[in-house]
């Protein structure tokens, strides 16, 4: 498949999903939760990796958090599922260390903050799409948590919206080895095109 791969950088933007410490770093909200499989992937590491090659090839990279003001007034005042988790856990709060991006992938001149981010899917309250289509990106690179919640609900959709969605596996985490195996195995193929991120630097440096 590396072989076969190709990517034009200037129709190709790699979205960095939820890269906050609340996630990614010891003593975030919900770090506990997705470690595992963050040791497991090496998905800080390997986005790095992944992000250094995008900018080198000339690609756009887009950082995609989701915040919320202290109260969390932008969402239901009874919230369940996965926002109930951060609601009651106090997580992303904007201003806070937690909702911070992680220093190791901290945007730098010339990338983009995604705003708006308050639920899982980051087209549905952003000016993602817009920014995509006003630059005239076809293909989207998606990596960020959780695998089976914004990083799927982000990929469908792009999927639907017409856009080329790649998934770098080795750059995602769950908060179990189950439930991201799971999506990689039986959803990601359907919606995009699932690959480590060797292969994709490979073929941004091929470019």
């Amino acid at each position: 498949m590396s072989d076969e791969l190709t990517l034009d950088p200037t129709t190709t933007a790699v979205v960095l999903i939820e890269y906050q410490n609340d996630f990614t770093s010891p003593g975030g909200v919900l770090h506990e939760a997705v470690s595992e499989v963050m040791t497991t992937t090496g998905m800080l590491a390997n986005t790095v990796a992944l992000v250094d090659a995008a900018r080198a090839a000339g690609a756009t990279v887009m950082h995609a958090p989701i915040t919320f003001v202290e109260g969390y007034n932008e969402i239901s005042k009874h919230p369940y599922g996965i926002l109930k988790g951060v609601v009651d856990g106090n997580a992303f709060v904007k201003g806070g260390w937690g909702a911070a991006i992680v220093d190791d992938l901290a945007p730098r001149d010339g990338d983009i903050v995604v705003e708006g981010k308050r639920g899982l899917d980051t087209f549905a309250s952003t000016n993602l799409d817009f920014i995509l289509r006003s630059k005239g990106i076809t293909t989207i690179i998606l990596g960020g948590f959780l695998t089976n919640c914004c990083v799927e609900s982000t990929m469908r959709t792009g999927y639907e919206n017409g856009y080329r969605v790649i998934t770098l596996t080795d750059c995602l985490a769950a908060t179990s080895p189950a439930e991201h195996d799971n999506a990689i195995t039986y959803d990601y193929p359907m919606f995009s095109l699932p690959l480590p991120s060797t292969d994709v630097a490979a073929a941004l440096s091929r470019a």
